[in-house]
């Protein structure tokens, strides 16, 4: 059995029958798989709850107050919280504008089946012009044509209570529940394209080699298909291929060799005049800050000195902090993206040790380069 042509290589590729049986769900793990369960268990339970609460012993017509989509909706919500079509406004906006599609195809189509065709249809239109695209939205079209003469009686009432209602209680539930699980941020954002922190019309650093967001785009053109991914996640997920790829080129090269370990630093009383005139006799453009025990509290350059008239626990900003075993090839994420002037090196007890400026890994990966 071969599968269909593969448009990047222009041949066919065998297709084993068991790999219809391998999972298909990448970076998830057994924890992840387990928080599904407990999250769906959660959303679920609570929406039938507060529902049925909700409308003890008031008249409404007899649809059920927890409509089927749901469980599809809780599936992407607690199962991959990171994909667009598991986003707020694609379950409440997809369900509940399927559901509409659904009952106003219902009243100009007698016949259920056709109805229920046309119905799906149109709500992927509709979603997919709303971005709001949804595929439990396909299940609530269906189910306001097939939901019997009490989802009829409802009419257009069916699709904001239950379904918008019950959507926009799973979306509550799944955020409160990302939120105190801390395994993924909800709702997802992907991380933004790489910007020029200096206001230049330059290109990026991190974009001047290697791929762009461009290259990007052309290669979904030439792959032809819809994938499950925001296009920021892509970008990031293969910048930081390339960033492993390097670190495995230069695996052997940790922080702790190429760091500096004579370190100029001043304590967190130290007036800001004093470390001015400290960063300029030393040529240097970062200092840390530490308490009386060596602890690293922050670090502070020219940009936070010219603060003056505060103490230096406020003006100082966050260090950017790593480990003496941490691969060097890490660090480059740091001077790219956070534009930082130097990584401060500590121990296990936050103090310091030593620094690497961009100077430093800019020499040791020249080196190691030249080794390999």
């Amino acid at each position: 059995m071969t599968s269909p042509v593969d448009s990047s290589w222009g041949r066919p590729r065998p297709l084993h029958a068991r790999k219809f049986f391998v999972p298909i769900l990448l970076g998830a793990t057994l924890f992840d798989r387990i928080a599904a369960c407990v999250g769906a268990l959660f959303g679920i339970g609570l929406t039938a709850l507060v529902c049925g609460i909700a409308f003890n012993g008031v008249h409404f017509p007899l649809v059920p107050l927890l409509v089927a989509p749901m469980g599809a909706s809780a599936v992407l919500l607690f199962a991959v919280p990171a994909s667009p079509l598991a986003q707020p406004w694609s379950i409440v906006g997809g369900n509940t504008v399927s559901a509409l599609v659904g009952i106003t195809a219902v009243h100009f189509i007698p016949d259920p089946i056709t109805a229920a065709a046309v119905a799906v249809a149109l709500a992927i239109g509709a979603m997919s012009l709303l971005r709001c695209l949804h595929p439990p939205g396909g299940a609530a079209a269906i189910t306001a044509v097939l939901g019997g003469p009490a989802v009829l009686a409802a009419g257009y009432q069916f699709a904001f209570v239950p379904v918008g209602l019950n959507s926009a209680l799973l979306v509550l539930l799944g955020w409160l529940f990302h939120k105190l699980s801390r395994r993924h941020a909800y709702p997802h954002v992907a991380p933004p394209p790489p910007v020029n922190l200096h206001g230049t019309a330059d290109v990026p650093p991190q974009n001047r080699l290697g791929f762009r967001p461009e290259d990007v785009d052309k290669a979904l053109e030439d792959l032809g298909e819809v994938l499950d991914v925001d296009r920021g996640d892509l970008d990031h997920l293969l910048r930081r291929v390339e960033l492993h790829a390097l670190g495995r080129a230069h695996g052997d090269l940790t922080c702790g060799e190429i760091m500096s370990r004579d370190i100029i630093c001043i304590n967190w009383d130290t007036a800001p005049n004093v470390a001015q005139e400290m960063l300029f006799s030393h040529s240097v453009q970062t200092l840390p800050v530490v308490d009386e025990h060596e602890r690293v509290l922050g670090c502070v350059g020219l940009r936070e000195l010219v603060q003056f008239g505060g103490h230096m626990t406020d003006i100082m900003s966050e260090a950017a902090i790593a480990k003496p075993d941490t691969p060097a090839c890490e660090l480059i994420e740091w001077f790219a993206e956070e534009a930082a002037q130097a990584v401060v090196i500590v121990d296990d007890q936050c103090r310091l040790e030593g620094m690497v400026t961009s100077t430093d890994l800019l020499v040791a990966l020249s080196r190691s380069a030249i080794r390999t």
